[in-house]
């Protein structure tokens, strides 16, 4: 009658989403500023005067320049303006043939993987990973292979990555800046990893593809370098989103990057638009193509992620809990109290406070706090966590 498998999914949602709609009934109950909500990377900064000045002015054109379709890769003239941007920050050569405009970076990611995976292939990933891999990786057909990341710092492993790649690993997905952990991978860890991979292309006479997750790209921390993938390993097919940059997670609009070093980078291209097809992600919406195109160089509002990692560091700090301080995003890693860390989730819950255990995420023992709300909530927290604390001393 249905598909089982999708009716599986359906009836299991994720577990993040599923804690975010906890907190708004929540909040709806007792009062939002009785509420701690760490759970879902939804930005409370609100996005650039220069986004709404840009949608009235898409507001005023024709109605058929504003609300019809583009070709299904996206309006070659925006992909122009974004080849153009990536060419000047990173010195590339790219033009609109080498980008396909998706509906944000979920689109992307899934897309990518359509387009690239055969049947009973594998996908390794560094763990912890966002836990939508998985769903991605199998609904295409693949085989998720976890990696731990190296656990002093969450580098990547080289030496598990090593163990883990076979003839039948088709890509690796990395995420840097990461969601949960926040951390950066430094040049040196891709550089080891581009050498690892291509050995293991020489050895075993395939291509693995490295596709670079990179929504958060613009929210790092101190200066820290955000290395551009793809001038490091040449068989990187890259993944965006504005939705952080510009705070429109609800706009859903992204890109494909499939740059010219790419091993038969045309034809890898084709195979995104007829993914793109196969999967009905044609045609990003039109009225946010404009918009990106007169947003494309507005910076990211960094200041108000570094206050609030700096206010929930402090709090943290203070009250003696073990964190990774994050290098870029907007997530903070804090070790459970618990071994268990979906009842060290529950526990919280008992204090208003919602964070995210990471099973889901791959790993056990830690939780995920999403710093990107009002810097009053992180402060009016200070006693749930206390409390927190508390029970287990």
């Amino acid at each position: 009658m249905y598909n089982e498998v999708m009716y599986a999914m359906g009836v299991e949602p994720s577990v993040i989403r599923e804690l975010f709609a906890y907190g708004v009934a929540r909040k709806a109950e007792i009062g939002a500023d009785k509420v701690f909500d760490f759970s879902i990377g939804n930005p409370s900064v609100p996005a650039p005067a220069s986004v709404g000045h840009a949608l009235e002015e898409i507001a005023q054109l024709p109605p058929a320049q504003v609300h019809a379709y583009t070709q299904a890769a996206g309006d070659p003239a925006v992909r122009t303006i974004i080849a153009e941007n990536l060419n000047a920050r990173f010195g590339t050569d790219y033009t609109a043939a080498n980008l396909y405009l998706t509906c944000g970076a979920a689109a992307s990611l899934s897309i990518s993987l359509k387009a690239v995976l055969e049947p009973n292939e594998e996908v390794v990933v560094v763990a912890p990973f966002f836990p939508e891999y998985r769903t991605w990786i199998e609904t295409h057909g693949a085989t998720l292979v976890m990696v731990p990341a190296r656990e002093s710092d969450f580098q990547i492993d080289l030496d598990a990555m090593a163990a883990a790649i076979t003839p039948r690993t088709k890509a690796v997905i990395i995420n840097s800046p990461n969601n949960p952990v926040g951390v950066v991978y430094s040049r040196e860890t891709l550089e080891g990893l581009a050498a690892l991979l291509n050995a293991k292309q020489d050895e075993f006479g395939t291509t693995i593809f490295l596709i670079s997750d990179e929504p958060y790209r613009e929210l790092v921390y101190g200066g820290v370098e955000v290395p551009w993938v793809p001038s490091i390993y040449a068989n990187t097919i890259v993944c965006y989103s504005w939705s952080k940059s510009l705070s429109l997670p609800g706009e859903r609009v992204g890109y494909i990057l499939v740059p010219q070093t790419l091993r038969d980078w045309e034809h890898i291209y084709f195979a995104v638009a007829g993914a793109g097809r196969a999967l009905g992600f044609v045609c990003a919406p039109a009225i946010f193509q404009q918009v990106i195109a007169r947003c494309i160089d507005e910076p990211a509002d960094l200041a108000a992620y570094e206050h609030n990692r700096e206010l929930l560091t402090s709090m943290l700090d203070e009250l003696g809990f073990e964190y990774i301080k994050p290098q870029g995003a907007f997530y903070l890693w804090m070790r459970s109290l618990d071994p268990d860390a979906k009842a060290f989730s529950e526990q919280a819950k008992k204090h208003e406070l919602l964070i995210v255990a990471s099973d889901s995420f791959g790993v056990e023992g830690w939780a995920r706090l999403g710093y990107c709300i009002a810097p009053e909530t992180i402060t009016n927290s200070r006693d749930a966590f206390a409390a927190l604390k508390a029970d287990y001393e």
